[in-house]
């Protein structure tokens, strides 16, 4: 009898392991850089029929001079390469992201990977601190996946931990102010054959006090991504798609293009009896 196996787990991988980790931080250059745009670029359009988005104005209509932080929910391995896609083709700044058991992928630190050990608070201030330090960089967008661990697709009620907030807040002590802008996603069939991925980027947050309490800031970044979640899901459940712009859309395959073409025949009107 075969093992079910366990797909979502409330213990972190590297607390799981319980394995001591090295804090590695992001290395990038240009070329790393060119091959991994391609490369995850290319891996979406083999997988999804489209890439549609909505809300970039959120950061391009703010102060260029402030950094910026975007935060999503975190339920697939797909995550990451949208974050990256985002990122490098929508905003044009390199990624900032925190990957866990880092050392098993290293050539993730070129494309802009650091590394995360939740094994212990001390450990995981290196990442915080790390962070806070990378968004100033106006270079780059800081990306988080503030549940800090993989819950399924439209996992209710959202539950951030405190790590988001402490980078806002210190952020904010060192830089002056840091927009935050909740960052929905969904992974979709409409019409096609294939899935589609939807972004909708939710309202900004411009933050300039570093003094708010912790839990509160972090209950307002809460209800902001779970706002911009129900947002993109009623946009899904009303077809609503038409004004979202398209990253990318794949050509119709053989067998889609006869089927619309039989659709464009008009059949000869049937004679009542």
């Amino acid at each position: 009898m075969s093992t079910e196996e366990q797909l979502y787990s409330d213990i972190p991988p590297t607390r799981l392991r319980g394995k001591e980790e090295k804090f590695r931080p992001a290395k990038t250059n240009r070329f790393w850089l060119t091959i991994a745009s391609l490369f995850y670029f290319n891996m979406l359009q083999n997988r999804f029929y489209a890439f549609r988005f909505k809300g970039e104005e959120e950061y391009y209509n703010a102060d260029k001079d402030v950094p910026t932080i975007l935060f999503a929910p975190h339920c697939n391995w797909w995550d990451g390469i949208v974050m990256y896609n985002i990122t490098h083709r929508i905003f044009h700044k390199e990624i900032r992201i925190m990957v866990e058991e880092l050392n098993r992928f290293p050539l993730l630190r070129y494309s802009g990977a650091y590394s995360v050990n939740k094994k212990s608070p001390q450990s995981a201030m290196k990442a915080l601190q790390y962070s806070v330090k990378v968004v100033g960089d106006l270079r780059n967008m800081l990306c988080i996946f503030p549940q800090g661990i993989i819950r399924p697709p439209h996992y209710s009620p959202m539950e951030f931990q405190t790590g988001l907030a402490f980078i806002a807040q210190n952020a904010v002590k060192k830089f002056g102010r840091v927009n935050l802008i909740p960052t929905a996603v969904d992974y979709t069939f409409l019409r096609d054959n294939r899935p589609e991925v939807m972004v909708k980027f939710g309202k900004r947050i411009e933050l300039t006090d570093a003094n708010i309490d912790r839990k509160e800031l972090t209950h307002i970044l809460e209800h902001s991504l779970t706002y911009a979640c129900d947002d993109l899901a009623n946009d899904i459940s009303k077809g609503k798609v038409n004004d979202y712009k398209i990253l990318f859309k794949q050509h119709l395959k053989w067998y889609r293009r006869i089927e619309q073409r039989l659709k464009s025949i008009d059949l000869p009107q049937v004679a009542d009896v």
